[in-house]
């Protein structure tokens, strides 16, 4: 283990998840919580002072969470050797069209300011400022300076991570979680349908439908319907 290594395990270590969501990711729509992560400066290593405290404030918007399978993750660009050894072991562990939920999310920081105040004292005002709001969606995390956006990584994971067992239950209360004789799960096949109207109506990249196709390996399938977008697309252009 290097020092980079060494850095991060210390952050994920330190850092505290003080304050949690009210309530879990939706599972069929989008969920926006809003986060302060307060941490010591990184200064305070430097000058000893400890009487300021960083304040960062964002958002963590996540997506719906999407029934995946390993074999459809398997198809999915950007994962390093040793991931894709992971999903492998998956594949064979487990069946290659078993179905898991597959999270996607974005962090929207907003603002940084330092405050005159040791950090416990700082929480406590956030939470009385929340608590007046009746804020159900925002959280307050202490982490690392250095390696906040660790510390932000590590509150997802645990949001996430609370959250799977309720959104699996309603999905699979609904037969989203259903796999067809293609190893496709019911959900995926309505959210193509979804793609599909879309991309139809000009809301959604043909390509990035294409691309969802090719993951689940089901372009053949959809061939005609997908290239009759582009044939309605010429016909609405000309005179």
């Amino acid at each position: 283990m290097d020092a980079n290594d060494d850095k991060i395990e210390y952050a994920v270590r330190h850092t505290e998840i003080l304050r949690s969501p009210r309530q879990s990711l939706a599972t069929f729509g989008t969920t926006n919580i809003y986060y302060y992560l307060v941490t010591e400066p990184a200064y305070t290593d430097i000058t000893g002072a400890a009487d300021e405290t960083v304040v960062r404030e964002g958002r963590v918007i996540a997506e719906r969470p999407r029934i995946v399978t390993p074999y459809y993750l398997s198809r999915l660009e950007g994962f390093s050797l040793e991931a894709r050894k992971y999903l492998d072991t998956l594949i064979k562990i487990y069946n290659p069209d078993s179905p898991g939920l597959f999270y996607a999310y974005r962090n929207e920081p907003k603002e940084l300011s330092i405050v005159t105040g040791k950090w416990p004292a700082v929480v406590d005002k956030l939470n009385t400022e929340i608590d007046k709001r009746g804020d159900l969606l925002t959280s307050i995390i202490k982490g690392e300076d250095e390696l906040w956006d660790v510390s932000l990584l590590k509150f997802i994971y645990q949001l996430v991570r609370s959250s799977l067992p309720d959104n699996l239950s309603q999905m699979g209360a609904r037969g989203l979680l259903n796999v067809d004789s293609g190893g496709v799960p019911l959900d995926a096949r309505l959210r193509i349908e979804e793609l599909f109207e879309k991309a139809t109506k000009g809301e959604y990249d043909p390509y990035d439908l294409k691309d969802e196709l090719d993951h689940w390996n089901l372009f053949a399938e959809y061939e005609d319907r997908f290239f009759a977008i582009f044939k309605k697309r010429r016909a609405c252009k000309l005179p």
